[in-house]
């Protein structure tokens, strides 16, 4: 099975195709430009890389969220726009799922993907290690609080996630030596893993609807947010002053 799976969850931009679980290339960006620039033109080059063309995929994989608003919106729409038109499926994967199978862990440690999500809070859920190299999710994922969500964890914990770098100094001040926070590219989506996951989900019938389905942002973005606060304010009685 051919696989073509993307992340822009995140700042960086990760790509990778993969027949039969072997890597046939994988292209990651960390260049901090916006994923509307480098998106389609890496996605070129990893089909030529790998010697194929769109229409040679079996299934498309993308990260549905939580993570960056606009990142999300690109990567849906442009595995939409591939899927619509070479008449392929297509699975979405959760950036937590996606980071916590892609985390290198030893014995039972806890693992703990956090994203930021700006203004003190991340997303973020909770995994335990369980046979092989496979992740069990034991919690919901959520919006949350920085501080209130380490406030509930236990030590022996390995955090990763651009949250997880973000608020290193409180990890580390709250656990010391207990818990470690990963390196590197542990801290960043694998467009590989994406593809593994979502092969796994697709051999047991899970596909997207491709004219509904959308990203999974866990809150509305600041628009919506003030859209309903400007119609809530709209429907409110007039108050006699």
């Amino acid at each position: 099975m051919h696989i073509l799976a993307i992340d822009t969850s995140q700042k960086t931009v990760s790509i990778a195709i993969l027949a039969d679980n072997v890597v046939l290339a994988d292209i990651y960006i960390n260049s901090g430009r916006h994923h509307s620039d480098t998106l389609l033109p890496a996605m070129e080059k990893t089909f030529r890389l790998a010697g194929l063309q769109p229409n040679d995929m079996d299934l498309f994989a993308v990260t549905l969220g939580p993570g960056s608003f606009t990142g999300l919106r690109i990567g849906a729409a442009t595995i939409k726009g591939l899927a619509l038109a070479t008449g392929k499926p297509v699975v979405g994967i959760s950036t937590l799922d996606a980071l916590a199978h892609g985390a290198v862990h030893t014995g039972k440690q806890m693992i703990c993907p956090m994203l930021d999500a700006q203004k003190n809070q991340i997303y973020t859920a909770l995994y335990r290690p369980n046979v092989g190299t496979a992740m069990e999710r034991v919690s919901e994922e959520q919006v949350i609080d920085v501080d209130r969500w380490l406030s509930r964890l236990d030590k022996d914990t390995l955090f990763l996630g651009d949250g997880a770098m973000k608020y290193h100094q409180r990890i580390q001040g709250r656990f010391l030596s207990s818990s470690c926070i990963a390196e590197d590219r542990q801290n960043h989506v694998s467009a590989a893993v994406v593809a593994v996951l979502a092969q796994d989900q697709f051999q047991r019938g899970v596909q997207l609807d491709l004219l509904k389905f959308t990203p999974r942002y866990l809150r509305p973005s600041e628009a919506e947010a003030r859209d309903r606060q400007e119609t809530s304010n709209i429907d409110k009685p007039w108050e006699l002053r």
